[in-house]
Formats: structure tokens, C-alpha cells, sequence
């Protein structure tokens, strides 16, 4: 009996002693983790391939800096150093590391500079009488007619109630009427038919030809026959007439203009400049330039600039964008069939 209760009792102690036991969690197992590394940053060194801009002293600040980041930009990223002068010497060409020279006007001389260092390629921006070949390469000069008057067509529309808008073109004149052609294209473009809501016996949109001979005092008279007598709001005049004055005349009428290069002071009633844009033509240049391809000419694209928000609102601009980057990529034709 003692000896059962002996058991009983052993049994008791060990529960107890169980129970009073904390359990003691293990610790964690640490994960491994993998810490991405990242890329190594090239640093220039003197033996990194240079590329060097050739700015005038007397260019304006903002202009100065949009062509300075711009192949700054295509320079790093290409892995190559980038410096700045506003002028090019022999003595800067003499550097091994030397690849390419940007240069703008005035002509820092690269017809006689480029033949002694074959190695470098020469890309010359808008700068005039240089002729592309060897290691030069040149954005060639506007030639562009058709292109530009389509726009000027597509905007006149998108800005114009009722359509009414015109042209004003040297008579005899091939190119000017393939541009006519092109600028009724992009009018069509964009409102089809285009129908007005009043009838109106002018056929829209309208022109009126200067002749060769005429005295430019008196071109705001043609002018006013598309204003006054054929009711046209907004007016696209061909580059060759669109001389400063004239430009300032029309924008006195209360009309709106389009036009390729934007005078000084810019005219009342100013819509938009359809113009070559020199920093995307760097751009497209870049990669044959740092390939060593040279002798090419190249037509700079098309741009909008000096638009008048008030006139080409954001939505209509990018509109008119989205039509620019279409004709630019040969998806849409300049003139019709």
C-alpha cells in the first residue's frame, strides 16, 4: 500500500514539474538576401572619346543651354567626355581623344580644319556655303515645301471657324503650288469636307498669287483681297513672300498667321512657326557620327515653336503634334493623289 501511494505521489511531482516548464522558442533561421549591385557609373578619364560643341560667345542663354544639354546628354550617354568652346584651333584637334566637333555659326573654319584630322567627324549647323563631304557632315539647307504648307493647311483648320482660310503664293511658281496642293491636303485632313454652316460662294480654302515683279510695299493689297473681299480668317504665306513687314502688315488686319520662320516683333494674331528643328537633327545625326560615318547631309525635321496657347490651345496642340510626328514618319501624305 505505501509503495502504491509512493508512485501515485512520484506521478503527481512529475505533471507538476511538466507544467511549470516554458517553452523556449527557437530562434530564427536567418534568410539569406541578395543586395543587387549596382552598375558601375564610367568615370571620363583623359583617355575617354571626346566630343566638342562650338558655340558663338554672343549666343542667348537659353538657346545656348538647350544645345549644350542636348549632346551633352547624347555625349554621356555614349560614354564620351563633353566640352564646350566658342571657338576651334588647330591645336584642339591635335588631341588623340578628340571624335567629333558640333559646331554652329560663325564658321570656326572646318573646311580647311577638317582635312587635317581625318579621325574626327564635323557635323556644321545651319552654317551656310559648306558643302557636305569627307569627314563633314552638314544639315542640309530647308528645302521642304510640302511638308510645311500641310501643316500650315491642318492648324489653319483646327483653328478657324468656319474654315475660311487661305494662301498667298508667288505666281508661276511649282514649288509654291505643290505646297498649295499640300496645304488644301492638310486641311482636308483634318475636317474632311470641311462644310460650313453659311453658304458661301468661295470654294475654302482660297488663294491669291503675286506676280514675280510686283512691288513688295504693295503685297498687303493681295492680302486684303483674301481678307476683306473673300472673308479668310487665317492665312499661310508662302515662305519666299513672307517677308518681315508683310507679315507685320497682316497681323494689323486682324487675321491669323502660320508660317515658317517667326518675325521680329512678332505679328498680332501669331499662331504657330513651323520650322526645322536643329536639336532633333543632332540627334538623328549622333549615332553616324560616333560610328564614323561622315559626308552626309541632313534634313532637319519639322518642329513646333512660338505657339500661341491662346490660339493652339494644349489639346489642339497636341493634335497638331500627333500630325507632325504622322507626316514625319511617312505615315500620312503631304499631298494628295
Amino acid at each position: 500500500m505505501r509503495a502504491k501511494n509512493l508512485i501515485v505521489l512520484v506521478s503527481i511531482l512529475l505533471i507538476l514539474t511538466a507544467c511549470g516548464r516554458t517553452a523556449t522558442a527557437a530562434p530564427p533561421t536567418a534568410v539569406p538576401t541578395q543586395t543587387p549591385i549596382p552598375s558601375p557609373t564610367p568615370i571620363p578619364t583623359a583617355s575617354t572619346p571626346l566630343v566638342i560643341l562650338v558655340l558663338p560667345a554672343d549666343m542667348d542663354q537659353p538657346t545656348s543651354d538647350l544645345y549644350q544639354k542636348t549632346v551633352y546628354d547624347l555625349a554621356s550617354g555614349s560614354g564620351y567626355r563633353f566640352q564646350v568652346r566658342n571657338a576651334l584651333t588647330p591645336t584642339d584637334l591635335v588631341d588623340p581623344t578628340l571624335k567629333v566637333v558640333i559646331a554652329l555659326p560663325p564658321d570656326p573654319g572646318l573646311a580647311s580644319l577638317a582635312p587635317t584630322a581625318p579621325a574626327v567627324q564635323f557635323l556644321a549647323v545651319d552654317i551656310p556655303d559648306l558643302t557636305a563631304g569627307g569627314n563633314v557632315s552638314v544639315l542640309a539647307p530647308d528645302s521642304q515645301v510640302e511638308l510645311p504648307a500641310f501643316m500650315a493647311g491642318y492648324i489653319a483648320a483646327l483653328v478657324t471657324e468656319e474654315y475660311h482660310t487661305g494662301m498667298i503664293l508667288p505666281q508661276g511658281d511649282q514649288d509654291a503650288l505643290r505646297a498649295y496642293n499640300a496645304f488644301v491636303t492638310g486641311r482636308r485632313f483634318y475636317c474632311g469636307l470641311c462644310n460650313t454652316f453659311y453658304y458661301t460662294p468661295i470654294t475654302y480654302p482660297t488663294y491669291i498669287e503675286i506676280p514675280p515683279d510686283e512691288d513688295p510695299a504693295r503685297y498687303g493689297g493681295y492680302a486684303n483681297v483674301l481678307i476683306n473681299d473673300r472673308d479668310v480668317d487665317t492665312l499661310y504665306i508662302y515662305p519666299t513672300l513672307a517677308e518681315d513687314e508683310f507679315l507685320s502688315y497682316v497681323g494689323t488686319t486682324g487675321a491669323l498667321l502660320i508660317g515658317t520662320h517667326t518675325p521680329e516683333p512678332r505679328p498680332g494674331g501669331w499662331v504657330a512657326t513651323i520650322e526645322p528643328n536643329p536639336i532633333k537633327a543632332i540627334q538623328l545625326a549622333w549615332p553616324n557620327l560616333i560610328g564614323g560615318q561622315g559626308g552626309l547631309s541632313i534634313q532637319s525635321p519639322l518642329g513646333l515653336t512660338d505657339v500661341d496657347p491662346a490660339l493652339l490651345t494644349p489639346g489642339r496642340l497636341r493634335l497638331a503634334q500627333e500630325t507632325l510626328d504622322g507626316l514625319l514618319a511617312g505615315r500620312i501624305a503631304p499631298t494628295a493623289p
